[in-house]
């Protein structure tokens, strides 16, 4: 890694920092064969070891530090990016999820990973990827959605001929706060009104179960109405009801314990800074519950022995 400032680099504060999400004894392994488009972090000792492919938001790039974390709980994870890193499409407007399908194949298929599934894990537009993939592939065992949407956001999906539209948006319902800052809670339009329904993810065609983890105050989108309804669509279609944790206070990016909270930042695909929601003990408290939660949902349904590497989380 080049430094604008020479020799910066060296001082072991700044290094404890680049390394802070990587535990001791997690190893990160490139895997150039699949386009060099993502990295699995797994633990040393006996293999294999359960499979989960972690989605993130439209944050861009490749963030790895939830995968790495996780893999030193027993799992291996790929950090999977779907969209403006290296060759991917520079834009969310059309995705196929036939991707998606192949890099969750090379996982299971991985001689360190044990099959019969793998697990999905997805935050914000990561998540509604995992619920499109739950929905629309095989071989997946469990799948955990954190404030996730139950349609199509941003662009049009496409899987062997099939394509879930974009939801609609309203720029009429967009809303300034005090502070300048834009709040999009409502901009979106109802999946379930008019021609927006052909967005909905065909949900009652998952055969896993499913997590969702929800904070009650997300100003991105209306989380807990999404979860809600996918959990009335699947039992309609006499599918399994989904567990669903709403976080009083919470909001959009629930990440791992101990992350300060992201009260606002800059909306890739609005263009300018939007308020995520939450405040701030709530979401704390919310951020180390969901971290939990998650493992013994993911050690309940796809196995495994809980990770033995030392640390706070």
């Amino acid at each position: 890694m080049k430094s604008l400032f020479p020799g910066v680099w060296q001082h072991k504060g700044w290094l404890a920092v680049l390394e802070r999400g990587l535990p001791s004894g997690v190893k990160r392994v490139f895997l150039e064969v699949f386009f060099s488009m993502e990295e699995i972090s797994r633990i040393q000792g006996p293999a294999p070891f359960p499979g989960i492919v972690d989605i993130s938001g439209t944050g861009r790039g490749l963030p790895e530090y939830r995968a790495s974390l996780l893999a030193g709980k027993g799992f291996a994870v790929m950090a999977l990016a779907y969209y403006n890193y290296e060759d991917l499409p520079k834009s969310i407007e059309n995705l196929h999820l036939e991707y998606f399908e192949e890099a969750m194949n090379y996982l299971l298929n991985h001689p360190q990973v044990k099959g019969p599934g793998v697990g999905l894990l997805g935050i914000s537009k990561g998540g509604e990827l995992c619920l499109s993939m739950a929905s629309f592939l095989k071989g997946i065992t469990a799948a955990v959605i954190i404030n996730g949407s139950v349609a199509s956001v941003g662009g049009t999906l496409h899987y062997k001929g099939e394509t879930l539209p974009p939801v609609g948006v309203s720029r009429s319902r967009f809303k300034v706060t005090k502070d300048g800052l834009a709040d999009i809670l409502d901009v979106l339009n109802s999946p379930l009104e008019g021609p927006d329904q052909k967005s909905f993810i065909p949900v009652e065609r998952a055969e896993c179960p499913f997590l969702f983890l929800v904070g009650q105050d997300d100003h991105n989108w209306k989380s807990e109405f999404y979860a809600n309804e996918a959990s009335k669509r699947l039992q309609a279609h006499s599918k399994a009801k989904p567990q669903i944790i709403c976080y009083p206070g919470a909001g959009h990016y629930i990440e791992p314990p101990y992350f300060p909270m992201c009260r606002a930042s800059l909306h890739t695909l609005v263009g300018s800074p939007v308020i995520w929601g939450g405040e701030p003990r709530a979401h704390a408290r919310a951020q180390v519950d969901a971290w939990q939660q998650l493992q013994t949902f993911f050690h309940k349904h796809l196995g495994g022995e809980k990770g033995t590497i030392p640390g706070m989380l």
